[in-house]
């Protein structure tokens, strides 16, 4: 009875094993993004406990990076819950996919899970769907996110402390690892589907008319400008599908 015990046990070590190497790129991806964060966020003002916890309980790169430059903007906190919302609407749609992977998970697994879906480990976990239908599955996501996590709030408090010592020129500079961002996230979206670069400079041109035409706030001109693009998006994309 005890070597069976010892071979389970095993068994769940391997598999944790296995996702925290799966998890570990996604570990190494994260730290340069992550310190870009933090000095951005102590930049904009925030302290080092504030900048940290944003991570713990957000982990959402893009939301933060763009909330950080709110924040330096001196947008209003409604406007940045707002938008950070948009902007991770995907995130429902990732969590639903991801759910139906792992619908045999009972739902104390599968609730916890959700909450570290992010675009790097949602992609690794639909790698290894074959994970969610072996014994002890739970573990091997639970270690992929966990060691992901962990990458990323590390990070964002190593940025934070950097950002007490750098130059201040220096930690300036560092804004523009938002636009590094973003700009890495579309090109290779655009690569698959040119109409996604449509979408793109359509809704920025709709931003750039909201705050210096109309001038409404950054905030308010970030929302209306994502929510109409992504309604162009629907009619272009699925023009391209019945094509």
């Amino acid at each position: 009875m005890e070597q069976v015990h010892s071979t389970n046990q095993i068994t769940k070590h391997a598999v944790i094993k296995n996702g925290m190497l799966a998890g570990f790129p996604i570990f190494l991806g994260y730290l340069p993004i992550a310190i870009a964060y933090g000095v951005l966020a102590k930049e904009s003002g925030l302290t080092t406990f504030e900048t940290t916890m944003m991570s713990v309980l957000v982990f959402a790169g893009a939301a933060q990076l763009m909330a950080a430059g709110m924040f330096a903007a001196g947008t209003m906190f409604i406007e940045i819950v707002i938008a950070t919302f948009v902007l991770n609407f995907r995130h429902f749609i990732m969590s639903m996919s991801f759910m139906n992977t792992t619908k045999e998970f009972p739902l104390k697994w599968r609730f916890p899970l959700s909450l570290g879906i992010t675009d790097e480990t949602f992609a690794v976990s639909s790698l290894h769907k074959e994970e969610a239908n072996k014994m002890y599955g739970p573990y091997f996501y639970t270690s992929l996110i966990v060691v992901a996590y962990c990458g990323w709030v590390f990070g964002s408090l190593a940025g934070a402390l950097l950002g007490d010592v750098l130059p201040r020129a220096l930690s300036t500079s560092m804004g523009i690892a938002l636009y590094a961002m973003f700009i890495g996230l579309l090109v290779p979206s655009i690569k698959k589907e040119w109409r996604i670069g449509i979408i793109a400079v359509f809704s920025m041109i709709l931003n750039y008319l909201f705050t210096m035409v109309l001038e409404i706030s950054s905030g308010w001109s970030i929302v209306l400008a994502t929510v109409i693009g992504s309604f162009l998006g629907v009619f272009l994309l699925k023009e391209d599908e019945t094509s």
